[in-house]
Formats: C-alpha cells, structure tokens, sequence
C-alpha cells in the first residue's frame, strides 16, 4: 500500500531537506578554507559591515532588557530579602541566556538580511553566474568570508552585550532596590563560573554562523526578481530565528545535563 502523505507532512519534509542542503553548502563552503585560503579583504568588508551595523543595535536593545531582568528578578529577591544576590542573578540570565540569543537576533536581522539582499540581487543580476564562468567559486569568494565575518562579529558582540545587559541590571539595582555596587559585582562568582562564559560564547558562535548560512543560502536561491530577493529576506530572518531558538534548546539541555552547576 502506497504511503499517504499529507500537506503538512510534505512542508515539514521540504523544510527538513531545505536545512539539510544549507549546511550541505555552508560545509562546502568551509572546506574550501582549507584548499584555497580566506579572501581576507572580503572578510575584514564583512566585519566591518557587521559590526558597524550590529553594535549599537544590540547596546540598545540590551541596556532595557537588563533593566527589565532586574526588575523582574529584583522584584522577587526584595520579597525574599536578599537584594544583595541580584549581581548573580544577573550574570546567570544576561551571560548564559539573553546575551547570545539578542545578538542571533540582530546579526540575522541587520546583518542576514543585507547579505540575503546582496547575494540575491547578485543572483538575478547574473552576476553569480558571470562568476563561475570566469573560473571563481561564489561559494569561496562570497559565502566563505560572510560565514566566517558572521561568527567572529557574534562572538565579538557577546562580551558587548554582557557588559551592556549588566550595566542596566546594575543601574536598576542601585537606584530602585538600593543595593551598593560592591554588593553587586561580589556575588558574580556565587552561582557563575567559567564554564556559563565558554558556554555562551560557543552559543554566539554557532548562532552568528547559522544567521549566516541561511541568508548566504536564500540569496543563492533567490529567483524571481526582486520581489524573489524581498521574499528570500524574509523568508531568510524567520528561518533563522527558528533555528536559532532550536538550537538554543538542545545546546541549553546538553550543558545542564553534561556541566555540573554551581550551589548556593
């Protein structure tokens, strides 16, 4: 008997062969670092554009997602009195969680989304093509430097969005719940530790990286002129995010269950 298949059933296949061929041509284009070297003046344009596009984004948007933190975390600390361990709490929800989810977020946002349109619109230009007569990989030239740019710029922009995340916390706990400073920054290490910093950090990595493949993947399939280009955008930044809070899952669920975690 023939199997039945139903319309969801065939989206959820399409979507699940479509993830597959973008790793299957991020991979390629990985490989290709090993046997042609990186066109490093493509991956500094890159950096450049990422950061330049990127930082003061994210200084914004996790300054109040600090402040909000705080104020959720604060509010219940002060019923139980113990103000004083909003510095850990801080550093637990800003480092480990809201740091490298908010710059997935903005790297696919600003940064996929620029390079979806410009490998789209390099497509229906025929310029990808023009390319690959003349003997260059558009994989090499063009991807390779933009994955690379996206998963250095991410991991970059951790640190900044660490340090902006706290900087709001901090200004909320020593203006709104009176805690001192000193009190704040001496309790970082009390359920923090090293391995929540690598863990992070690996996390942004992976997220820049993804955000990357995905737009680097539509814009070589975009078709259809640029009403394709707009729609590869689009579809471009949902499909990151999806990925990015999937993956976000399982690597949370790997490290609780692989990293023993600190006790009060």
């Amino acid at each position: 008997m023939a199997a039945v298949t139903t319309p969801i059933g065939d989206k959820v296949t399409n979507l699940v062969r479509e993830i597959g061929t973008m790793f299957a041509v991020a991979l390629e284009a990985v490989r290709l670092l090993f046997r042609r070297g990186l066109p490093m003046a493509e991956f500094l344009d890159q950096c450049w554009f990422l950061a330049r596009v990127t930082t003061l984004p994210l200084i914004l948007v996790s300054i109040p997602f600090g402040i909000v933190i705080a104020l959720e975390v604060g509010g219940l600390l002060s019923q139980i009195g113990a103000q004083s361990q909003l510095g850990a709490a801080m550093v637990l929800a800003v480092v480990r969680e809201q740091a490298p989810v908010a710059t997935a977020l903005l790297i696919a946002g600003a940064g996929g989304s620029a390079m979806c349109a410009d490998l789209g619109s390099r497509r229906i230009r025929d310029e990808l093509d023009a390319m690959e007569v003349m003997a260059v990989n558009p994989l090499h030239r063009l991807v390779l430097p933009r994955l690379l740019a996206a998963t250095v710029i991410a991991v970059l922009l951790d640190g900044v969005v660490s340090a902006a995340g706290i900087a709001g916390g901090l200004y909320f706990g020593t203006h709104s719940i009176h805690i001192t400073t000193s009190s704040f920054f001496a309790t970082f290490s009390e359920l923090s530790q090293l391995a929540d910093l690598w863990m992070a950090l690996f996390k942004a990595a992976v997220f820049g990286f993804l955000a990357a493949m995905v737009a680097c993947y539509k814009g070589l399939s975009a078709k259809g002129g640029p009403k394709g280009v707009g729609d590869a955008v689009n579809q471009a930044v949902v499909i990151t995010f999806v990925l990015a809070f999937f993956v976000n899952f399982v690597l949370t669920v790997v490290y609780f269950n692989f990293i023993p975690q600190k006790a009060i």
